[in-house]
């Protein structure tokens, strides 16, 4: 990552270069997890919610898929079309809340690697980048959400892709996937280094931590997933 004017930082990435203004949060460990284990068919219809700066939607119109992108940040709607064109790609960037964006539409692919640090009491922040971490109380609000509206956005044997954090519970996430009505399996999943915004949330986590899943003293690392949900034919 390389500093360029304007305040915009430069993210090259598998033969691809992307703007990352102030606005719009910089890739991070999670994000480079979820598009590595992000299988794209050419020809596929694809739907990312919450798509940022758009590297996964534009890693995926690269493989040949039909994507559309939304996020509820205007900077970052903006963004994903600036980086879709400075990649030579079509993606569809589309500005609003989850599914309001595609009301009425199926995909063969819904993913999104979402906000989902658990925030406690009084915590909450609607500006970009608070909205880029905070996921409800429990860390599930936009997730829970995705998870319910997936099968009336998937074709028959479409998917629906995403990760969590280890605190967030995989136990739980298989259960609310296939209480969705679709087959949940897990992945991927990766260690990684323990986030900064979690340390200064340790104590709410761990109140929120059902599969206690963080160990005792100061943790150095996390554990992350990718879960997949499949619409049955």
């Amino acid at each position: 990552m390389e500093s360029s004017d304007a305040g915009t930082l430069l993210f090259a990435w598998r033969g691809c270069l992307f703007r990352v203004p102030d606005q719009v949060q910089p890739p991070k460990a999670g994000s480079l997890f979820f598009c590595r284990h992000l299988a794209v068919r050419p020809g596929e219809r694809v739907l990312e919610i919450g798509a940022g700066l758009g590297l996964a939607a534009v890693l995926a119109a690269r493989g040949g898929a039909s994507v559309v992108a939304t996020d509820i940040i205007p900077e970052a709607v903006e963004i994903i079309r600036a980086n879709a064109m400075l990649n030579g790609v079509a993606v569809e960037a589309r500005l609003g809340d989850c599914y309001a964006p595609v009301a009425g539409e199926r995909f063969d692919l819904v993913c999104t690697n979402p906000p989902q640090m658990p925030t406690p009491p009084g915590r909450t922040r609607r500006d970009p980048v608070a909205a880029a971490d905070n996921g409800g109380a429990d860390g599930w609000e936009i997730l829970d959400r995705v998870i319910r509206g997936a099968r009336e956005h998937l074709r028959p044997g479409g998917r629906l892709v995403f990760t969590i954090f280890a605190f967030l519970g995989p136990k739980t996430a298989l259960a609310k996937v296939e209480a969705a009505g679709l087959a949940p399996t897990i992945v991927a999943s990766e260690l990684q280094s323990f986030p900064r915004i979690a340390y200064e949330r340790l104590e709410h986590i761990r109140s929120v931590d059902a599969e206690a899943t963080v160990p005792a003293g100061v943790p150095e690392t996390v554990e992350r997933f990718v879960i997949q949900g499949i619409v049955p034919r």
